[in-house]
C-alpha cells in the first residue's frame, strides 16, 4: 500500500526523510535545490530546510520534469540528483559518481538490469534532450541515457562503497518505512556495541 502523503516529511527517528537527504548532501555540495510540486510547495517550504525550494517547471511529467527543473535552476554545470525518499545515501558513493562526471552527460548506477536515475549525476547538456522527451511525452528517464554520453556504474564499483546497495533503498509504502526504521535501529545497535567494546 502506497503512503499516500508527503513522504519527504515522513520521520525516521527525529529527522524527516528530506532532512536526512539534505544532511548527507550538504557535505557533498553547498548549493542545494529541493524540487517539489506546486501542491506540496507550502508544506515543504514550511519545513525550513537548508537549501532552496523550487516548484517543478513541468508538473505531471514525473521524475524527468523534476530533473529538468533542477538542472535549469542550478548554477553549476553538473548536478547530483537524488530522490528525497532514500534514507541510506552513501557519501563516498555519491562523491565517486561526481568524480566520474567529467567527460560524461550522465553518470548513473546500474545493478544488473536496474538503473537508478534518481541517484545520478547529470550535466546541463541534458536539458535539450530532456525537453525534447517531455515535449513528446516520453517520460521514462532511462530513454535519456541513449541520447547523451552516459557512464554506467556497475554493481562491482558500487560494492566498494555500499556492499548491501542500501543507497538505492527508497520508501514508497508503510512497509518500506518500517523496514527503514528497523535498518536504522540495527545500525545504531551495532554502533553502540562497538563503542562498548572500547
Amino acid at each position: 500500500m502506497r503512503l499516500g502523503r508527503a513522504k519527504a516529511l515522513e520521520r525516521i527517528n527525529k529527522q524527516s526523510l528530506i532532512e536526512r537527504t539534505i544532511d548527507c548532501l550538504s557535505i557533498v555540495s553547498k548549493a542545494l535545490l529541493v524540487v517539489t510540486s506546486q501542491e506540496q510547495f507550502r508544506l515543504v517550504a514550511a519545513a525550513r530546510l537548508k537549501g532552496k525550494v523550487i516548484v517543478d517547471i513541468y508538473p505531471g511529467k514525473g521524475a524527468l520534469g523534476g530533473i529538468y527543473t533542477g538542472l535549469a535552476s542550478a548554477d553549476s554545470f553538473y548536478s547530483l540528483v537524488v530522490g528525497c525518499d532514500m534514507p541510506f545515501l552513501n557519501r563516498d558513493l555519491l562523491c565517486y559518481l561526481i568524480d566520474l562526471a567529467p567527460n560524461f552527460d550522465v553518470v548513473v548506477p546500474r545493478i544488473d538490469d536496474m538503473l537508478e536515475p534518481l541517484h545520478a549525476v547529470y550535466s546541463r547538456d541534458c536539458l535539450a534532450p530532456i525537453k525534447e522527451l517531455i515535449d513528446k511525452d516520453r517520460l521514462g528517464v532511462s530513454q535519456l541515457f541513449n541520447l547523451v554520453k552516459t557512464r554506467y556504474v556497475g554493481k562491482d564499483e558500487i560494492a566498494k562503497f555500499d556492499p548491501r546497495c542500501l543507497s538505492f533503498f527508497n520508501i514508497n509504502t508503510l512497509d518500506d518505512l518500517r523496514k527503514a526504521k528497523d535498518l536504522i535501529g540495527q545500525k545504531e545497535q551495532c554502533l553502540t556495541v562497538r563503542k562498548d567494546e572500547f
